[in-house]
C-alpha cells in the first residue's frame, strides 16, 4: 500500500472538497437537479476509476469539469439515437395546463434557466464555468482545452443571446 494508495486518498479528499462546485456545474449542464446529480456521480466514478491518469500539474477542477462535460455530451448523443421514452402511467401528465408550471414559466429565474439550457453546448459549459463557477478565462480555457480567445468569444455570444432572449421579459416588467 505504497505511494499510490496515499496519492489516491489525497485525490479522493480533493474531489470531495470539489463536490459542491462540481454539483452546481453538472446541474447547469444537465438542466435539472436530478440529472445533475446523476451526471456528478458518473463524473466522480469516472475520475476515481481513472485516478492513475490524473496529472498533478493539471488543476483538479479543470479535469473534473472536462470529464463532466464529455459525459454530458456522450449522454446527449445517446439520447438522440434512442429518443425519449415515457412510462405509460405518466403519459397523462404530459398534456393539459399545470398551474405550477405556468407560474414557474413566468418567473425571471425560469426564463433565465430556459435561455441557459437553449444555448449551444459549448457556450453553456463555458458560461457556467466563468459566470457561475467563477473561473478566469484562462482557467476555463484550460478546463475545456481551448484557446482563451475561444472562451472569450463563447462568453460574448452567450451573454448576447441571453440578453436578446430576456429583453421581451424585461420590457413586459417595465410596462407593469
Amino acid at each position: 500500500m505504497g505511494p499510490n494508495r496515499s496519492g489516491a486518498t489525497g485525490l479522493q479528499t480533493r474531489i470531495i472538497a470539489l463536490l459542491p462546485r462540481l454539483r452546481r456545474f453538472c446541474e447547469g449542464l444537465a438542466g435539472s437537479p436530478h440529472d445533475g446529480d446523476d451526471l456528478m456521480q458518473a463524473t466522480v466514478e469516472r475520475a476515481l476509476g481513472r485516478a492513475h491518469l490524473f496529472d498533478e500539474d493539471t488543476r483538479l477542477d479543470s479535469w473534473m469539469y472536462r470529464i463532466a462535460q464529455n459525459l454530458h455530451i456522450d449522454r446527449g448523443r445517446s439520447l438522440k439515437r434512442r429518443g425519449t421514452s415515457v412510462d405509460l402511467e405518466h403519459a397523462e401528465e404530459l398534456t393539459g395546463d399545470d398551474g405550477r408550471a405556468i407560474t414557474e414559466a413566468r418567473s425571471d429565474l425560469a426564463a433565465a434557466q430556459r435561455v441557459l439550457q437553449a444555448l449551444p453546448e459549448d457556450q453553456r459549459a463555458t458560461f457556467l464555468l466563468v459566470v457561475v463557477e467563477g473561473l478566469s478565462y484562462r482557467e476555463a480555457a484550460e478546463a475545456m482545452e481551448v484557446q482563451i480567445g475561444t472562451v472569450m468569444s463563447r462568453i460574448a455570444r452567450a451573454r448576447q443571446r441571453i440578453a436578446e432572449e430576456l429583453a421581451p421579459l424585461r420590457r413586459q416588467e417595465a410596462a407593469r
